[in-house]
């Protein structure tokens, strides 16, 4: 089976920055598109980045300008860059890889104080 791995989050205080990571397992990889969710207790699962097998990224409205997602597929790895952190970023952050069936990873806990 697939798996999806994710590490980097962390406690981080407002302006700083994060890298996550996540490492997908299986010989797939360059076949999926990528992409990174985070979700807040009591809040709905969003978009937050994704990016194209071709590596075309794709951000959601809040996070335009600050986060940068990326691949590296001979490492079997998903990145985003988190810049310019804010409280309302605070989520646990999933991983997702999927072509016509999808596959998430366990999540990592980001927190922005302010």
């Amino acid at each position: 089976q697939v798996q999806l791995v994710e590490s980097g989050g962390g406690l981080v205080q407002a302006g700083g920055s994060l890298r996550l990571s996540c490492v997908v397992s299986g010989n797939s990889f360059s076949t999926y598109t990528l992409a990174w969710h985070r979700q807040a207790p009591g809040k709905a699962r969003e978009l937050v980045a994704s990016i194209t097998t071709g590596g075309t990224p794709y951000y959601g409205n809040s996070v335009q300008g600050r986060y940068t997602i990326s691949r590296d597929n001979a490492k079997r790895t998903v990145y985003l860059q988190m810049n310019s952190l804010k409280p309302e970023d605070t989520a646990v952050y999933y991983c997702y890889a999927g072509s016509h069936v999808g596959y998430w990873g366990q999540g990592t806990r980001v927190t922005v104080s302010s």
